[in-house]
């Protein structure tokens, strides 16, 4: 090998270049991470075992509870569609305030390309539109016009895009989701991971509260229909004391009480449904989970990748043990 010494300076310097070449035009990208801790449900029957199991790095917490969508199912809620569609319409602005758009223009229209990689899309592109019919289904435009259920094919592609962009995942042992977001601008970066977090925020909310929610508003509808018929049942009860003033007969003793029976039946039913309403808000607010931020978005300074030096130096100790490899292996055999 030592005496091959030259080869080896010829392949550092080819594999220099061409790493250089390859990794210097590739764009920059930074990531932002936001850390939530959320509410745990109370109502599991593990009691002290699932203290134990975390312990141990396993979290029983979702199997005795009521909840069907648990902290560990939360990095499953970011592959699905509806949730990342949800995102498309969220505001963003670049770091140098030259452009405020809505995340899906962003993602579509103002994202730097490898320009080493633009031809070979292009005649990728044209090679595809060369056998593939056209696409039926119209483009979208991110303001709630994509149906995540029947999508354009470069729709999909770019849901596809935003899916590896935005990445979450949970601590088995403390329950503490991390939300990561990878993205060419540093402020989109920290405006979508803050995004990202209150979206999820919000979901999780409607989920919990879905049903008492549901409730709230029937007796609500309930308490208004109830109240709608005393305010008819004092009317009539008034206006037939007003009408028979100063009358003794026992025929108008008789309908008066009638009146103030049903009055009294109408008054106590609008309570009872008054009481049930006042009750299930409370429910309500018990059911609302609350989230605690272990951990902000901040504007990130440095940018996370692509690591040049680290790829140059990686090819460069790849290139010289394939060489190596090369040079001895008929010694090996």
């Amino acid at each position: 090998m030592w005496s091959k010494k030259k080869l080896f300076y010829k392949v550092w310097a080819i594999t220099f270049i061409l790493s250089c070449v390859w990794i210097f035009p590739q764009p920059r990208y930074y990531t932002a991470e936001v850390k939530l801790a959320p509410e745990m449900n109370g109502e599991n029957i593990g009691g002290g075992l699932s203290s134990i199991a975390s312990s141990f790095g396993f979290n029983i917490g979702g199997m005795g509870g009521q909840d069907a969508i648990y902290p560990e199912l939360y990095p499953d809620l970011f592959e699905s569609p509806e949730f990342i569609v949800g995102l498309y319409g969220i505001q963003i602005r670049t770091k140098q305030d030259d452009l405020s758009t809505n995340y899906f223009t962003y993602m579509e229209k103002y994202q730097k390309p490898n320009p080493l990689l633009i031809p070979y899309n292009k005649l990728t592109s044209w090679i595809r539109e060369l056998f593939e019919d056209e696409d039926p289904i119209p483009r979208g435009t991110g303001n709630g016009n994509i149906d995540p259920f029947m999508m354009n094919r470069k729709d999909y592609e770019l849901m596809m895009t935003v899916m590896e962009n935005i990445k979450c995942s949970v601590d088995k042992k403390t329950s503490v989701i991390s939300i990561v977001v990878k993205d060419q601008d540093p402020l989109v970066c920290a405006m979508m991971a803050d995004s990202v977090k209150t979206h999820l925020q919000s979901f999780i909310v409607r989920y919990r509260t879905s049903k008492v929610s549901e409730d709230v508003r029937h007796y609500q509808q309930m308490r208004d229909s109830a109240e709608l018929e005393y305010d008819k049942a004092i009317e009539v009860y008034s206006r037939y004391c007003d009408a028979h003033k100063g009358v003794i007969l026992q025929s108008f003793q008789s309908e008066r009480d009638k009146l103030e029976g049903e009055l009294a039946l109408k008054q106590n039913s609008l309570s009872a449904i008054e009481a049930q309403l006042q009750a299930t808000k409370v429910k309500l607010q018990e059911k609302t989970p609350a989230f605690t931020t272990l951990q902000s978005a901040i504007v990130p300074v440095k940018p996370a990748g692509p690591k040049r030096m680290l790829f140059v130096i990686g090819m460069l100790i790849l290139a010289t043990t394939i060489r190596a490899f090369l040079l001895i292996r008929k010694y090996i055999k």
